[in-house]
């Protein structure tokens, strides 16, 4: 039988649809939308509660603080990267791949990138990679304190270039013209610049304008990334037979 239908002169409250349960993956799910919509500086418990329709307390169930929140961030982040089995010949060109990889997801996840420069992974995907590139280090001969270190340096660096390519990339929003236009017409405005500088006061810079400003951010982010793997490369014994070529790869992996 249907329901009667109340009488015209007497209203009901409009039914309110039903709340999502309540998750850690629902709480990292609001973050991240809080995050992509107001960034870093907009993430707060109150303000995820506020997305989730519920207090922030009962957020606390779930996540113990912000700083677990932005752990939990950072690791979600972590589970689109692939870590490869070590292999001893190919060890060099393995770290490349992940760290290109880890490149894209940080300029992907702009705000993530600043995030990750103060969190120590904990979670099971960060760690998952941390684990797997130092498997692959140690096989390629890379002994455990460089190794370690180097993974230290290795993180700092891909977060700290993505960022920056997001704030290069906040200003070309801003702008409201394509990239290319607006780096081509930022090249031209500082050549002319340098240009205009009083003579022999800055020689070098000027001698070497055009290589200051070659390359873009895929070149130079895979410049850097090989000048680190070369440089823990030279921590392998000599003679190794576990060490790989270190050389340098090809330029365009990243992502920015």
């Amino acid at each position: 039988m249907s329901e009667q239908p109340a009488p015209p002169w007497r209203t009901r409250p409009r039914a309110r649809p039903a709340r999502q349960p309540l998750s850690q993956q629902a709480v990292v799910d609001a973050a991240l939308a809080v995050l992509g919509r107001e960034g870093l500086g907009g993430l707060s418990m109150r303000r995820v509660a506020q997305e989730l329709g519920t207090g922030p307390a009962s957020l606390y169930a779930h996540v113990s603080g912000r700083e677990e929140l932005l752990e939990l961030l950072v690791d979600r982040a972590s589970a689109e990267i692939t870590v490869p089995a070590p292999d001893p010949a190919r060890w060099a060109e393995q770290v490349r791949d992940v760290a290109r990889q880890s490149y894209r997801v940080y300029a992907a996840h702009t705000e993530l990138a600043l995030a990750s420069l103060a969190t120590i992974p904990t979670g099971p995907n960060a760690l998952r990679v941390t684990d797997g590139l130092l498997a692959i280090l140690r096989a390629g001969g890379v002994p455990p304190q460089p190794a370690a270190w180097f993974l230290d340096r290795l993180f700092l660096y891909i977060a700290g270039d993505a960022y920056e390519g997001a704030l290069y990339a906040a200003k070309v929003r801003a702008s409201g013209q394509d990239q290319r236009t607006w780096w081509t017409r930022l090249r031209a405005q500082l050549t002319e610049y340098y240009r205009s500088l009083p003579p022999g006061r800055y020689p070098q810079v000027q001698e070497y304008m055009n290589e200051l400003m070659n390359g873009d951010g895929d070149v130079r982010f895979d410049f850097g990334l090989d000048l680190l793997i070369q440089g823990v490369a030279a921590h392998v014994p000599a003679g190794s037979a576990r060490g790989g070529s270190a050389g340098g790869g090809s330029a365009g992996g990243g992502a920015g």
